[in-house]
């Protein structure tokens, strides 16, 4: 790679990261699901009724933050909370049908999307551009 502020690797990573934030942004907003919301959304459709902090651990994000996004979902009719029998002084989330709903119809959008970006990109040069960004995450959450 050359040198220079627009091939930088983090240059490029953040530009690379805003062009698919914003593909993305385009797509969920027919549906007022901003990208935060998604993320959380795709976490709950994998597992139903986790804590909070669960969730902000999967996500990436602190619990404030976290605990922001919930609101919101939850003001759209999108996840509902229940007091955590095991614990009564937490809680689980789960979501609501319309929430459940909602995989049937932005998975298939945001699959299309990628489908597209990756388009002649052969699969093992995605495999391991992957292998080695989960490396860099894993390398710079070290202390």
């Amino acid at each position: 790679m050359t040198s220079g502020p627009d091939n930088s690797l983090g240059f490029v990573l953040n530009r690379t990261n805003n062009k698919l934030k914003n593909a993305l942004i385009q797509i969920l907003k027919p549906y007022d699901i901003t990208p935060e919301q998604w993320g959380t959304l795709k976490r709950l459709w994998q597992q139903d009724g986790i804590s909070p902090k669960c969730i902000a651990e999967l996500t990436f994000k602190d619990q404030p933050t976290t605990v922001r996004i919930l609101k919101k979902l939850e003001k759209k009719g999108l996840i509902f909370r229940e007091v955590n029998l095991a614990d009564n002084r937490s809680y689980l989330i789960y979501l609501t049908d319309r929430g459940k709903e909602l995989k049937d119809i932005l998975i298939p959008l945001t699959e299309k999307k990628l489908k597209e970006v990756l388009k002649g990109i052969d699969q093992q040069e995605v495999q391991k551009l992957l292998e080695i960004l989960n490396s860099w995450t894993v390398k710079s959450s070290q202390p």
